[in-house]
């Protein structure tokens, strides 16, 4: 009973740390976010405060994603610390409970808060992502939201060989803002080059609004819409121009499957979809490294040089993943072992060290 009532106890504990860390960090996102927008958008024709503070609304869940592995270490340590400023530990210790066992609590936690950011904050930030770039559209913005490249897709239809340019790219690539087609014959040479405000995948068609049509020898004209003629399919442009990091969790394995039916890599979005997979055992890593630093008792502060160990530790395990990210993303590493890797020898070595310190 004692374990039971102990567990609960420190479990409750660390939700309410991990609460109040998300709290502060959202509110600080929030203010650096939306300050940062309105300095880099009040110029754009249609901007407005209101609009301004949706906006950051919707880009919130995606920054603090990236924020969830530090959320899990700062928060195990800080409720670390308080229980032994408090003498809890101590007394928990003194009543033979090991290490192993108290542990338990903030190893579940982090687990449980690991598989809420997957199965929640995920599919939120991507939800929100995709709201940001069309308000972002909306106002009139040329930037690209989803690359720092503007995209490009060359059809061959009827004869006519078409490249499709976009300076923004929406609904993961079925509607495009700022869009230049150009037309070749079949030598090559320029024909036809259109200028529209937007474009919109239909079903065997691209429907173009507010063209500007120019021409070798003829002088520009302008047209409200005008149909051009596509064999591409949604899910082929979607596939072609969306970003893994952009696909929510429970997608991932559809896009998948479609990319490979096209002979599209999917390097990219198989290493998301074993990132997010990993996310609650990484979250338990960075609570075992919280735990090396946090548990040796101290009556009136932790030492400083323990504790700033415990963050660049933690620090250093993020940066890794990342990195080995990249190498799954671009093919160099596989998938599943850039995503895993990292996290199983963050825990093996978590362990390895409270067991020295625990049991020596």
């Amino acid at each position: 009973m004692i374990l039971n009532t102990l567990g609960r106890y420190f479990f409750k504990r660390y939700i309410v740390t991990t609460f109040w860390f998300l709290v502060g960090i959202f509110a600080l996102i929030f203010i650096i976010d939306f300050s940062e927008l309105s300095s880099r958008m009040s110029a754009l024709p249609h901007y407005t405060v209101s609009g301004a503070l949706l906006m950051t609304t919707f880009r919130i869940p995606t920054i603090l994603q990236q924020t969830v592995p530090f959320v899990a270490l700062f928060s195990a340590m800080a409720a670390l610390i308080s229980l032994n400023r408090r003498y809890e530990l101590v007394v928990t210790r003194a009543a033979g409970i090991s290490v192993w066992q108290f542990l338990r609590p903030f190893v579940l936690g982090a687990f449980l808060f690991g598989v809420l950011a997957v199965a929640a904050l995920n599919p939120l930030a991507a939800w929100g992502t995709k709201k940001a770039e069309a308000l972002e559209a909306e106002w009139g913005s040329s930037r690209s939201a989803q690359s720092n490249s503007i995209p490009w897709l060359r059809q061959i239809y009827d004869g006519t060989d078409t490249i499709i340019g976009a300076r923004s790219v929406q609904n993961g690539g079925t509607e495009l803002i700022n869009v230049t087609v150009i037309h070749f014959d079949p030598q090559g040479t320029i024909i036809l080059r259109q200028d529209a405000k937007s474009a919109k995948l239909e079903d065997g068609y691209w429907l173009l609004n507010g063209v500007t049509e120019s021409g070798n020898g003829r002088l520009p004209r302008r047209l409200e819409t005008v149909r051009l003629r596509t064999n591409l399919k949604a899910d082929f442009v979607q596939e072609r121009l969306a970003k893994a990091d952009s696909i929510q969790f429970f997608d991932l394995p559809h896009k998948i499957e479609v990319a490979r039916s096209f002979g599209f890599s999917t390097d990219a979005m198989e290493t998301q979809l074993h990132s997010l997979l990993s996310l609650p055992l990484l979250l338990v890593a960075m609570t075992l490294i919280a735990a090396c630093v946090s548990l040796k008792f101290s009556r009136f502060n932790q030492s400083r040089s323990v504790i700033l160990g415990g963050i660049l530790s933690g620090f250093v395990l993020y940066v890794v993943t990342v990195l080995v990210k990249a190498f799954g993303s671009s093919g160099i590493v596989p998938p599943f072992v850039a995503a895993w890797l990292p996290v199983v020898v963050a825990m093996a070595l978590g362990s390895t060290i409270l067991l020295h310190q625990e049991d020596g």
